[in-house]
Parts: structure tokens; C-alpha cells; sequence
């Protein structure tokens, strides 16, 4: 991995990882839904100012279902349920129960194909489960009105990620960039009947808005251009570390910027689930991309 692109997978981990502590600032003002409706919007005008400068065009009568199906796994639901939990857990238990996506995506990928699961893989789900229990027993924010149901949602929005990516290996190839345009102008459309049940609860200031549009802009629109671009140049699967490093960043930034508490725990639990994460994946940490950064 040249060193272009390892900068660019530490800093798609470091804007992924923010995603979580937006969210945790402005979903208690604006609500899941209206922060959500925000969110793919403000990706969808960043995305299409880039198509129109890279001259990039959206082929939506060809793709018009494709985009409403990625839109709506990938985007739209796990959003909102993003948006929900953020009112009541922390960035960082956000973010390592996020890490839990590709245990979903294996485990779906096993029921669809109707195929038997390794032994390997059956540890590695029995590990990523262990170290949600040890989150979630032992972290503080656990005991507050609600957690559960804002857990079980941040799991639900693991479970659509899993969806999404088994879809897209079984969908019709469509350029990346053009994925993530007409997912995002698709999740802007299914969230918006959602806005009239679910009203802000409170007025947006300007840092809340600033939130957002970082939300929208640095975490959706600038992040999937880099991600696409990491799997364009080294592969999905060295694309796939970013998964164990986000969480390392939402941490980071959780008490770098809130002053959130974390305890042994939430190390433990994190490397638990990631280790489980590397078994389910075939993830194998080497070293020999970072000695050929310089390359």
C-alpha cells in the first residue's frame, strides 16, 4: 500500500469515527429524523456539485430501483437508527458496536447462500457477541432510560449494513461513484415522509448545524469518495481495516471532544469484538502493507 493510501485509510477512519460524535451532538437537539433528512441531503448536493465537475451522470432510469434498495439499507435505515440511539449512548459505544457490521454480513451471507458456517467463523460471531455483552454489562451508559432499545437500534443498523453489502455483491455492477450519488439522493427521498412524525425537539444553533453539515458533507459524501477510491486502488479487503481502526477513532474523539468516560471495558470489549470481526472476515493483520508505504 502506497503511502497516498494509507493516509487515506487512516483519515477515512478518522472521518467515519467522527460520524459518531456529530451525531451524539446533534440528534439530542434535531431528532433522528430532521438530523438524518439533513445528513443525505447535504451528501447529495456535495455529490452532485462533484458529478457535475467530474461530469459524472446518474443513469436513474436504468438504476432507479438499484439506488432505492442501496439507499435504503445502506443509508436511509441504518441512519435513523443511528440517529435514534445517539440521543442516549455515547460516540464510543456507538462506535464499537458499529464494529459488528461485517459479524451481520457474514452471518446473512450464510442464511441467503444456505451454506455451513467454519468453526473459525462460529468463534468469531460467539467472540463479537461476548464483547457486546461485556459493552453493554458493564459501561454506565447501559443503566440509562432506554439504552436497550438505542442498543438493539444500533444493531439493527449493523444487521442493514450486512444486507446492503450482501446486495451489492449479488446487484448488477454500477459505477462506485454513481452508488453512492443515487444512494444518497434514494435516502433523501425515503426519509423525508418520516419528517412529519418525528419534529425536532429543540431549535439548531449554529454549532449544531455546523454538526451536520460535517455530518453530510465529511462523513457521507468526501468519505465514500474515499472509500470507493481505497477499494479502486488496493481492494476491498485491504479497504475492509478501516473497520478496526474507525472504532479506535470514535473513542478517541468521544473523549477527546465530549468528556466521555471510558474504562477498561470498553477496550476489552472493542478487542473482543474486532477480534471476532478478523475471524468472521479472514482479516489477517500483516504488516506488509505499512512496509511498503513508502513504495
Amino acid at each position: 500500500m502506497s503511502t497516498a493510501n494509507l493516509l487515506r485509510l487512516f483519515l477515512l477512519a478518522a472521518i467515519w469515527g467522527g460520524s459518531f460524535l456529530f451525531m451524539r451532538i446533534a440528534a439530542p437537539v434535531l431528532g433522528a429524523a430532521v438530523l438524518i433528512e439533513y445528513r443525505v441531503l447535504f451528501a447529495s448536493l456535495f455529490l452532485a456539485a462533484v458529478g457535475v465537475f467530474l461530469r459524472k451522470k446518474l443513469d436513474l432510469k436504468q438504476h432507479w430501483k438499484h439506488f432505492l434498495i442501496l439507499g435504503l439499507f445502506n443509508s436511509a435505515l441504518p441512519f435513523l437508527m443511528f440517529g435514534f440511539a445517539a440521543r442516549t449512548l455515547s460516540a464510543s459505544l456507538l462506535a464499537v458496536l458499529n464494529a459488528t457490521t461485517p459479524l451481520w454480513g457474514t452471518l446473512i451471507a450464510a442464511v441467503w447462500s444456505r451454506t455451513m458456517v467454519s468453526g473459525k467463523v462460529l468463534l468469531g460471531l460467539a467472540l463479537g457477541t461476548c464483547g457486546v455483552a461485556l459493552l453493554v454489562g458493564f459501561d454506565h451508559v447501559s443503566s440509562k432510560p432506554g439504552a436497550g432499545l438505542a442498543i438493539a437500534a444500533v444493531l439493527f443498523a449493523s444487521f442493514n449494513y450486512g444486507i446492503a453489502s450482501n446486495y451489492a455483491k449479488q446487484a448488477k455492477a454500477v459505477e462506485p461513484f454513481a452508488n453512492a450519488h443515487g444512494s444518497m439522493w434514494a435516502s433523501t427521498l425515503l426519509v423525508l415522509p418520516v419528517l412529519p412524525f418525528f419534529p425536532a425537539p429543540g431549535d439548531p444553533t449554529v454549532g449544531i448545524m455546523g454538526a451536520v453539515i460535517a455530518l453530510g458533507v465529511l462523513c457521507s459524501g468526501i468519505a465514500y469518495m474515499i472509500y470507493f477510491r481505497l477499494i479502486q486502488d488496493v481492494g476491498p479487503s485491504s479497504a475492509l481495516t478501516v473497520t478496526f481502526l474507525s472504532p479506535l477513532f470514535g473513542i478517541l474523539w468521544g473523549v477527546l471532544f465530549l468528556g466521555e468516560t471510558v474504562g477498561w471495558y470498553t477496550f476489552a470489549g472493542a478487542a473482543i469484538v474486532l477480534t471476532g470481526t478478523a475471524l468472521v472476515t479472514g482479516f489477517r493483520p500483516g504488516w506488509g502493507f505499512l512496509r511498503k508505504a513508502t513504495a
